[in-house]
């Protein structure tokens, strides 16, 4: 008899230690999911990424003003960065400066692929967007996003530290781009762009002040 309850209180000892284990680990899991809400989903990552490339050309999701980047064997300087947030997305567009003063602009952006493109601003450019297709320069664009998104730029870019943008994006048969920008209070911005293959770009980081010593 005594044996038996002996046998009967280590039963229990071990469910009541099971469902202490249960608990926990319900706990724990109600506790991720109310930080998965509070902090929204997880900015879009490339499973599949090309890591003996960026090793081998360097990496343009680091590039920052100072750095050298060479595109289809031209060489720029990066003036300026902005990098920018609308939602869960985010993406860099960087003012590149060559040898002859001729200025660029290369967005780098994981969709989740890694996209480059090089866009040159259109100053004289009439069109406005909001159209399902637009006609410029003997292209037929058509619309492809809008939003509004939060910048913060560093370096030499002419825009304020932190502000937003609105953007309308359009694309052509081909993969060439039209884009339009407007930040804060400014009118329209118009570009083409260009999508650039990850092999015509190479990247030569050079070290900020903070990474010397």
């Amino acid at each position: 008899m005594d044996g038996s309850v002996a046998y009967l209180v280590a039963v229990v000892g071990c469910l009541v230690g099971v469902a202490g284990v249960v608990i926990a680990v319900v706990a724990l899991a109600r506790q991720r999911n109310r930080q998965r809400k509070r902090t929204g989903p997880a900015a879009p990552g490339d499973p599949f990424r090309d890591t003996d490339a960026d090793a081998l050309r360097g990496d343009p999701r680091r590039l920052k003003p100072g750095d050298i980047v060479e595109i289809r064997q031209v060489s720029y300087a990066i003036r300026g960065s902005v990098h920018l947030v609308e939602g869960a997305w985010s993406w860099a567009e960087h003012l590149l400066d060559d040898a002859g003063g001729a200025k660029r602009w290369l967005s780098v952006e994981e969709d989740p692929d890694l996209e480059l493109v090089l866009w040159k601003a259109e100053p004289g450019a009439t069109v406005t967007p909001g159209a399902p297709t637009l006609d410029f320069a003997g292209r037929r664009y058509s619309w492809e996003e809008s939003g509004q998104a939060r910048y913060s730029a560093t370096g030499t870019t002419g825009l304020d530290p932190t502000g937003t943008v609105r953007y309308h994006d359009y694309r052509a048969q081909g993969g060439a781009r039209l884009a339009f920008e407007a930040y804060g209070e400014a009118g329209w911005e118009v570009a083409v762009g260009e999508p650039l293959h990850r092999s015509e770009v190479m990247v030569y980081p050079q070290a900020g002040p903070d990474e010397v010593g």
